[in-house]
C-alpha cells in the first residue's frame, strides 16, 4: 500500500530507443494481459488493411522494431500511437477506445492498487513525516520532489509518476465524498521544496482541502515534547462493508494489515497523533502564518 504521463512523442532520429517508463511490468498480470490484447489487435487490423510492419510504423511516424515491440505485447503503445493507427487504419475509434486501459497500465501497479483502494474508500487517516503527502501535492512540488531522487529519472519515468499521483486527487470530487484526516509534520511545511514559489504555492494549496467539510488537516508542531508518530508513516482505510487495512513504517514490519487487532493498534496511534496536533482550525491559521512569512 505504499504511495506513490505521458511524454513527447518519439521523433524521427529516436524511433527505435526504448525509453524507461515503457516497458510491461513482468509481474503486473493484468498489465500484461491488456498489453498483449491491444498488440494483437493492432496486428489483426494492420494485417487485414493489407500493410507491412515498415509501411505501417512509417505510416505512424514510429521504427518497424517498435511497431513489432508493441504488436507482441512488449511494450506499452503511447497514447498519440493508438490516435495515430486509428485513423491510419480506419478504425472509427475503436483503437483509440483502448487507450483507458492502456492508461492504466502505465501506472505502476502499486499506485493502480492504491489508487483503486482509496476509489472505494469511506474514511481514511493520514500520517506522514518526510513530505507533504502525495493527494495534497501541487504538481510542482511533486515534480521539484522527483528531481532530487536519486539515482535520478528520466523526464518519462517523473512524467509517468506525476500522472498518476495527480490522477488521485480526483478523490477530492468523489460523491459521496469520503472522509479524509491528514496529519502533516511542522518540518515538512517549512521545507522550500522547488523553490519560495512552489513553496507559497504549496501553502495556498493546503487552505483549499482543508476548507472542504470533509477534509481534516492538522499540523504537528516540531516543539511537541510527547509523539507517538516517531515511527513513521501511518495510513488506515475503512471501507463501506466494515473492513479496513492500513499501514505503518513502524509496525509489522511497513506491510499491509488487516487483522483487527493489528488495525486497532494502528487506529490508537493515529488517534493519538491526531490529539497531539493542532486543531484544524489552529493549523489553517498555522499554515495562514506560514504564507506571511514566506512573503517577507
Amino acid at each position: 500500500m505504499p504511495v506513490d504521463g505521458e511524454a513527447v512523442r518519439l521523433g524521427s532520429k529516436a524511433e527505435d530507443t526504448d525509453e524507461p517508463g515503457w516497458e510491461v511490468d513482468p509481474d503486473d498480470e493484468w498489465g500484461i494481459a491488456v498489453v498483449a490484447t491491444v498488440g494483437r489487435q493492432l496486428k489483426l487490423r494492420r494485417e487485414a488493411a493489407g500493410m507491412r510492419a515498415a509501411e505501417f510504423g512509417k505510416a505512424v511516424g514510429y521504427g518497424e522494431d517498435m511497431v513489432y515491440k508493441i504488436e507482441s505485447g512488449k511494450r506499452i503503445p503511447r497514447l498519440d500511437y493508438l490516435d495515430t493507427a486509428d485513423q491510419v487504419l480506419g478504425a472509427g475509434g475503436l483503437v483509440s477506445a483502448m487507450k483507458e486501459d492502456v492508461k492504466k497500465v502505465r501506472y505502476p501497479k502499486r499506485v493502480r492498487d492504491l489508487a483503486r483502494m482509496e476509489a472505494s474508500a469511506v474514511e481514511i487517516g493520514l500520517y506522514s513525516t518526510h513530505n507533504i503527502h502525495g493527494l495534497l501535492q501541487t504538481e510542482p512540488h511533486m515534480r521539484a520532489l522527483f528531481d532530487v531522487w536519486l539515482p535520478a529519472h528520466t523526464e518519462d519515468e517523473t512524467e509517468r509518476m506525476v500522472a498518476a499521483r495527480m490522477a488521485r486527487r480526483a478523490i477530492f470530487e468523489r460523491s459521496p465524498a469520503p472522509t479524509l484526516s491528514f496529519v502533516r509534520e511542522e518540518a515538512t511545511l517549512r521545507r522550500p521544496v522547488g523553490g519560495t514559489m512552489v513553496w507559497r504555492q504549496q501553502l495556498e494549496r493546503l487552505l483549499k482541502p482543508g476548507a472542504l467539510r470533509n477534509v481534516s488537516i492538522q499540523v504537528m508542531p516540531t516543539g511537541c515534547e510527547d509523539h507517538v508518530g516517531t515511527g513513521g508513516l501511518i495510513e488506515v482505510l475503512k471501507f463501506p462493508d466494515g473492513s479496513a487495512v492500513g499501514r505503518s513504517d513502524g509496525a509489522f514490519n511497513g506491510r499491509p494489515v488487516t487483522d483487527p487487532k493489528q488495525l486497532r493498534i494502528l487506529e490508537l496511534r493515529y488517534g493519538m497523533i491526531r490529539a497531539q496536533a493542532l486543531t484544524p482550525r489552529e493549523s489553517r491559521a498555522f499554515i495562514e502564518r506560514l504564507l506571511g512569512e514566506s512573503e517577507s
